[in-house]
This record gives structure tokens, sequence and C-alpha cells, in this order.
């Protein structure tokens, strides 16, 4: 029987050290999955992360046998977008799915279980992903453990705040312009965005809106993010494209020395939007690190992003909320009703109801060719950092649309989410939040890293020199 003592300790690990207990037989899968289940019973009340329990699901497989893989009895949740777990309801948030249940595994399921995950059930997110705010009409509001009147950031804010407030020690999310980064940022976690192809998106997804989704998770270590993503990857069959191959395991990487990498920096957010003096400071203070661990630190904004590439960008956001839309009417055979959609995602598909073939495939060029442009730029460096928020946390509410006004909270979100991180998604480049700041107010800001195509190694290989440097994992939310 484990003591509170007990339940506290196993809190505050890693997934990699969560692991170890059930390999060397200091506690039973079946003890921690349990004490897994107190917290999230104990906390879901108050921050709303958990939407769908699996519990007894979770407890079959562990009665089955789990296989032998880095991560074996160690629980883990699941966001609830893109990807599907058989015989677990599947809402992406929307109330036009609610009654939805998912008839497959998506591959990249098939892999975490592989690796000896417990799923535990899934986390709550936006309608279809598109707000940096986990707050909808099916579910309710996800709150920040460091905050409860502010927001986890989108769309992975669910398991976000499950992972900030030690639910577990590392849970899924999806990434189509900052979905993985911006809530790590919020809530003081570790958000890696592996590049294009570097996970699986099928049975059901191919090439998931251009190339523009990807699928990982949150974590509070780099190593544990490492070793997921080197069971998580690689093609699988009938995969449009791979990612280039790794050298070597990432969690590898963690460990090795990075050298001596040129690191460009920027504190000019996008579009004239103004730099929140914390969000300043946190950029300034990642950069002044880097050049005390040896790296060479200069200054270079993203002049790449030009006016044509931010409308292009809008035309594939509208579009794809078209495509999701439609894509479940086919499946559900029936059209949404007055009411399944909310009025923010309503406006973006009627807008991307206006696009025609011609126009997308016209904004797929212009996004291809900024993406030639930020390839170029990397001739001139390693690494490029900026602020991955321009402002801390919003409150609540602030980004929500109304029926009246479906775009009140776009400016609020604009002015959060300045800085493009979107140009990750974009490009297929890897991209990481590193949980480096935080504000006098008390809410986490992080430090947005991005590499070339193709070479997460560089970037967990800095990931770990800064949190040697600057450690995280004890820094934990009032609400844990």
């Amino acid at each position: 029987m484990l003591t509170r003592s007990d339940h506290d300790r196993i809190s505050l690990l890693d997934a990699t050290d969560q692991a170890a207990l059930v390999r060397t037989g200091e506690i039973t899968t079946a003890e921690l999955v349990s004490s897994t289940i107190e917290r999230i019973e104990q906390l879901n009340p108050t921050l709303n992360a958990v939407i769908t329990p699996a519990y007894q699901q979770a407890m079959d497989a562990v009665s089955a046998g789990l296989p032998e893989g880095p991560f074996t009895g160690v629980p883990y949740l699941l966001k609830d977008l893109v990807v599907e777990a058989a015989g677990l309801r599947f809402c992406e948030g929307s109330s036009f799915l609610k009654d939805n249940i998912s008839t497959v595994d998506s591959e990249l399921v098939v892999r975490l279980r592989r690796a000896g995950l417990v799923i535990l059930g899934k986390t709550n997110t936006c309608e279809f992903g598109m707000t940096p705010t986990v707050e909808n009409a099916l579910f309710g509001t996800t709150r920040n453990p460091w905050n409860l009147d502010h927001t986890t950031g989108g769309s992975s804010g669910g398991s976000a705040s499950a992972v900030a407030s030690g639910m577990v020690p590392m849970a899924h999310g999806n990434d189509l312009g900052g979905s993985i980064r911006i809530p790590a940022s919020s809530c003081g976690l570790f958000g890696f965005k592996p590049g294009r192809g570097r996970n699986p998106l099928g049975p059901l997804y191919g090439d998931a809106i251009n190339g523009l989704a990807v699928e990982h998770a949150l974590t509070w270590s780099v190593r544990d993010s490492a070793a997921l993503l080197d069971a998580t990857s690689g093609p699988a069959l009938g995969d449009p494209y791979p990612a280039p191959a790794a050298h070597r395991p990432f969690a590898e990487e963690v460990a090795r020395a990075p050298g001596r990498l040129r690191i460009a920096f920027s504190t000019v957010p996008a579009g004239g939007r103004p730099l929140h003096p914390e969000c300043r400071v946190a950029v300034e203070g990642a950069a002044r690190l880097c050049e005390e661990l040896g790296h060479d630190v200069f200054e270079r904004d993203l002049t790449e992003l030009t006016p044509d590439v931010g409308d292009a960008i809008g035309v594939a956001y509208g579009v794809a909320v078209g495509w999701i839309v439609q894509y479940w009417a086919r499946h559900l055979g029936r059209e949404p009703e007055p009411g399944d959609l909310e009025p923010f995602t309503e406006a973006l598909y009627e807008h991307g109801k206006r696009v025609s073939g011609a126009d997308y495939l016209l904004a797929v060029t212009d996004l291809q060719a900024f993406a030639r442009r930020v390839a170029a730029a990397f001739e001139e460096f390693d690494v490029w950092l900026w602020p991955t928020t321009a402002q801390p946390s919003p409150r609540l509410g602030a980004m929500v649309g109304t029926p009246e006004q479906p775009w009140a909270g776009d400016d609020v979100a604009g002015d959060f989410i300045a800085f493009p991180l979107i140009t990750a998604n974009i490009t297929g480049n890897p991209a990481m939040s590193v949980p480096l700041h935080m504000s006098e107010a008390g809410l986490p800001i992080g430090a947005h890293f991005m590499g070339r195509f193709g070479d997460e190694a560089t970037l967990f290989r800095l990931a770990g020199q800064l949190e040697r440097a600057r450690p995280w994992a004890g820094r934990r939310p009032p609400v844990s």
C-alpha cells in the first residue's frame, strides 16, 4: 500500500523515473496507475483537464499484461484531437461530435501502447484546435494550474494542465501552428514540435493540411520527450513521405554537448504587434544564457515573413476548418446544425467556403516560397530564438468569440501569439518551447527555439544543456 509521501514523491518524477520504479519492482504498475487516477480525481474538478476518463480500460490493459518498452507501466493521456483510440469518445472539442466513438487506434496510439504506456483517458482541447485557449461549449474551460483565472494556451491546453499539475508526467499533444509550444509556455513545460513526417498520422490521415500538423507531447523533462519520440517516430505503411533519418537515438542526444552554435534571436513580433516587457526579458535572458554557455548569439528578425505570407496563412486556416467540418459531416452522414459549431469556428468555416481551389493552391505556393526563404536564412545560423508568445498567458474569456461578435477574441489572440510559431509548421522544421522564465506575476513564459529541417538532434542537445544550466522540474504550480 502506497503512503501519502509515496503518492507525492511519484507525482514529482518524470516518466523515465516512473518507468524505472516499475522496472526495478519498487512499485507495481497497478499501484502506479491507481496513484495517478487518485491525483486526477483530486485535481480535475478544479482544472477540467481530463474530459474522458478510461480507467477501466487502463486497468484491463494492466491486467492483460503490458509489452516491455521504455515506458512500461507509465500512465499517459491522449489529447482529444486528431489521434484516436478505439472505443473511446472522440469529440475534438466540438458539440458536432458529442456522440462520436472511435473505432480504430491511430498508428501513434499503437506505438504508444507498444512503448508500454497506459492510456488513462482524453484531455480537453478547443474546438478543432483552432484557438490558443481551451474554452469550449461542450466540455467547458480548462484552467491553468499556475493561475486559475488564466488560460493554459491552446490547443493542447488540457494536456498541459494535466502535466503541469502532476496528474501525469507527460501527455500527448499536436501542433498545427503552435498548439504544443503555446501551452508549454503558458504552463511552464517543455514542448517539442518534431519535424514534418517524424511521427505518423495514419491510418486516417496522410498529409494533414499540407503537412502543417504534427504529433508529439508535452513533458517536464527533455529526456522524456526525446525517448518518447524514439518510441513513436518513423514512417508507417503508406505515409506520403518520411522525415530524414536520425543519426542516433534522440535520447542519446540529450546528454551530448551541442558544440558552439550560431543562434539568431529576435524581439520583433509579426505585424507590428506589441511585445510585453516580461516576454522581452524572457527572450533576452535566454539569449544571454546561450552566450554564457559558449554559443555565438546575434540579433536577426524574421524579415522573410511578408504580408502575402500572412494572407496565405489565413487562407490555409479557413480551408483547414472547411476540410475538418466536411470530413466529419461525411463521417457522421449529416451537416452541422445550428449550435453544433461555436461562433468563431462557424466564422472560419464560412470564410473557408469562399476560398476556391485555385486560391488555396496559390496560398500553398506562397507558403512554400516562404519556406525556401527560411531555409536559405538557416545557412547563416543553426538555431533561431524568439519568445514563444508575445504576451503572458491572458485571462480566461479574453479570446472567445460570441454569436454577435465571432471574431471578438481575435485581437487578444493575435497579440498573445504574435510571434509566428506557424513558421516551423510551414517549413516543417523542428521547434521547441523551453520553460526558462517566470513573470513577476508568477506566470511561466517560454523561450522558443527553431532548428534546421530534419535536425531535431541539435535542438535536443541544446535543450539538455539549457535544462542542466537552469533546471525547471522542481518548479511546480500552486495547483498540483
